[in-house]
């Protein structure tokens, strides 16, 4: 792994680094981008960085310095000789005094940058018995406060899953710990509205405008039992296909999630910054 941080290259990426103080360390205060690194450059960079900086402003950091997250990214990237890796960005509150007021400290910005493997084309959900807060001060922004996931995912893990989906206060399908949902019914492909409180994922986004996406709320047991075929999508998955939903069992991938597959497959390389 290559660590920058607050524009220097750590030598040593294991070493202490983070202030004990830190805000996005003590309680979660701090905003973050995982990025798909192919052949040493960075998928859809762009996008993420302006993502990054709305998540920034609705938890009131200070504004991102897009220049410095650019060469953070090159520099931890420069000789990185991996086919596939994965870039972290983080953006925190800085050190702050122990309590959830925020000092005046400058903020705290990390990139770091890894291998990363290949995801299988196929997984299975459990749905967790937890709802997502559409209206919560944090519905749609990618913080670094993520504990409700981590429960989650060992809620998944415990039950042979690989991934829990939340619906939200309203019992519609809401998303993933780490994707978005599409699924599809009857030949049309749909996935939750942004409304749902989703994250309002850059996968997402890129199907939403390549493929024929029809963007709707639904009951979560609707889709659950009524889907023909549902995949995942993240910036590390891609679109993977669903074979098992709690107890149902899906034949996949289908022939609409194979279709965007391809699709994504094409895309991809003929864009890294789209």
């Amino acid at each position: 792994m290559r660590v920058w941080m607050n524009g220097d290259l750590l030598d040593d990426p294991d070493a202490p680094a983070v202030a004990i103080s830190d805000h996005g360390f003590t309680v979660g205060d701090g905003v973050f981008e995982a990025i798909k690194v192919l052949e040493a450059r960075p998928f859809a960079l762009t996008r993420h960085l302006e993502r990054l900086a709305r998540s920034a402003a609705s938890l009131g950091l200070p504004p991102v310095d897009d220049a410095a997250v650019r060469r953070g990214v090159a520099a931890v990237l420069d000789g990185f000789g991996e086919p596939l890796g994965r870039l972290r960005i983080t953006y925190t509150g800085g050190p702050s005094p122990l309590g959830s007021g925020r000092g005046d400290s400058p903020p705290t910005l990390v990139v770091a940058a890894a291998p990363m493997d290949v995801w299988p084309t196929t997984t299975s959900v459990v749905t967790v018995p937890w709802p997502r807060n559409e209206r919560g001060a944090l519905a749609g922004v990618k913080s670094t406060s993520y504990a409700e996931n981590v429960v989650a995912l060992a809620y998944a893990d415990e039950r042979g899953a690989t991934e829990a989906v939340f619906a939200n206060l309203q019992g519609h399908l809401c998303e993933g710990t780490g994707s978005n949902v599409f699924y599809v019914v009857d030949g049309q492909l749909r996935t939750p509205t942004l409304a749902s409180g989703c994250l309002a994922g850059i996968t997402r986004a890129l199907l939403v405008e390549w493929c024929e996406v029809v963007e709707v709320d639904a009951p979560m047991a609707q889709v659950a039992e009524q889907a023909d075929e549902i995949f995942l999508a993240s910036t590390t998955r891609d679109a993977q296909a669903v074979l098992r939903w709690d107890d149902r069992d899906l034949p996949g991938p289908g022939p609409v999630t194979k279709t965007v597959q391809e699709e994504w497959r094409r895309r991809e390389v003929d864009d890294l910054d789209p």
